[in-house]
């Protein structure tokens, strides 16, 4: 039976790419916006997403994280995916022929020396995979996308180079999110990632004495972010990322010191952390 996942963008995204690693068969179900996605695993328990959080390259994914404070969806795994742009065209054309290239601004921005190599003028799209669609709707040899190469295989299109990303090693990391899973049960020799979102009381040191709490207990932090919420410059949203599980009393010490000094605190998913994170440090 195929696993029906949700993600943002068209068939081809690398959402779906990273779905597909992830498990194997699926059934995708596209959406235009993120919100639409988070709304539609809300309403329906039996899909789950894929969304890519941040990138090695262009950092944070912008709209996640508010999203993930809105809807509070259960995270329940964590998945780190290389990105291979390649620039793409109609089956008849070619680099000669080609003028622009069209695609979403991170993949722009990822691929700027090539595309300056080959004297292309950027224009900037929603989606990498839209692009691609967009394309074989509207055949034009003056036009190339830069999407990944499934796009190719599902809109027929022909792969003009591959690796047109200006740096090796650009990854994102995605996380596999719905809303009825419950959290992975702690094992003493596996190693989990702690993902939790919270607000600060309003008070002179609540972010120092929050911090405390995992520097007493030697707990790394592998992510630490705030946003805005609500137009706000008041108070900040953080997001945090921490190595091991609830069920250690060292995590549990530490999330008992940030309960105090915050004013809300959710905890979005306890899961397995990924082997790839430790597979580049070494």
């Amino acid at each position: 039976m195929k696993t029906k996942i949700a993600i943002q963008g068209e068939l081809g995204a690398y959402s779906h790419l990273a779905a597909k690693e992830i498990f194997g068969n699926v059934d995708i179900s596209p959406c235009k916006t993120f919100e639409d996605v988070f709304a539609l695993i809300k309403s329906d328990k039996n899909i789950k997403t894929v969304i890519p959080i941040e990138n090695s390259l262009a950092g944070r994914v912008v709209d996640v994280h508010s999203l993930l404070v809105k809807y509070k969806p259960k995270i329940i795994r964590e998945h780190f995916l290389r990105i291979e742009h390649c620039l793409i065209s109609n089956p008849s054309s070619n680099i000669n022929k080609i003028k622009y290239v069209k695609s979403h601004s991170h993949a722009i921005s990822q691929c700027q020396k090539n595309i300056h190599s080959n004297n292309l003028i950027p224009v900037i799209t929603a989606d990498t995979a839209g692009s691609a669609k967009l394309l074989s709707e509207n055949p034009d040899d003056t036009i190339a996308v830069i999407a990944s190469s499934i796009s190719a295989e599902i809109y027929k299109l022909k792969i003009l180079q591959n690796n047109f990303e200006d740096m090796e090693g650009n990854t994102t990391r995605f996380l596999v999110m719905d809303n009825s899973s419950e959290d992975e049960n702690f094992e003493k020799n596996k190693k989990y990632i702690t993902t939790c979102i919270f607000k600060l009381k309003s008070i002179p040191g609540a972010l120092h004495k929050c911090l405390g709490g995992f520097a007493k207990n030697s707990i790394n932090l592998t992510k630490l972010e705030s946003f805005s919420l609500d137009n706000s410059f008041v108070q900040a949203i953080f997001y945090v990322d921490m190595e091991g599980h609830p069920d250690d009393p060292k995590i549990s010490d530490s999330l008992n010191d940030l309960k105090k000094q915050t004013e809300k605190l959710d905890i979005l998913g306890v899961y397995p952390a990924s082997s790839y994170r430790y597979q580049k440090l070494s």
